[in-house]
Formats: C-alpha cells, sequence, structure tokens
C-alpha cells in the first residue's frame, strides 16, 4: 500500500487573482483540481476544501484551508473555477 502525503496549500503573495500553490513543489494548483471534500473522498484528511496537485513529479493531496481563509472572498475561487 502506498502511502499517502497531506500537504498545505500556499496562497501566492502579489498575484491579482487568488492562486494557491502545492505545499510540496510550489506548482500551480489549478482551479478544476480544487474542491470541497464532500462524500469522504479523503476520509483521512480533516478538510473542507482539497487540492491536487498536477505537476508531473507531485501529485501531492493539499489542504487548502488556511490558504483560503487569507482570501477576502473564498466563495469567488469556486465561482471561477465553474
Amino acid at each position: 500500500m502506498t502511502e499517502q502525503h497531506h500537504f498545505t496549500a500556499i496562497l501566492a503573495e502579489g498575484s491579482a487573482v487568488p492562486t494557491l500553490l502545492c505545499g510540496h513543489c510550489r506548482s500551480i494548483l489549478s482551479r478544476t483540481r480544487i474542491f470541497r471534500n464532500k462524500g469522504g473522498q479523503h476520509q483521512e484528511m480533516e478538510c473542507k476544501v482539497i487540492g491536487l496537485c498536477s505537476a508531473d513529479d507531485c501529485g501531492a493531496v493539499n489542504c487548502c484551508d488556511q490558504a483560503l481563509a487569507l482570501v477576502e472572498n473564498p466563495e469567488r475561487l469556486f465561482g471561477i473555477a465553474s
């Protein structure tokens, strides 16, 4: 069984549009791979919003809660993504 590592996403500084970075490799987390953690997809992770890194050598699961707490209107991020 492969051990799953969880990281904490980072809010990019100085970005005009809220941008989240992978806590492992610092790649940009695509809005299409940021979603609410409902339905128990990642039950072992106490996190409301999950971001999956799409970088070739990474693939880390990121908790986005702390980074989104720094955004004025985090719901706007989901509006852009849909």
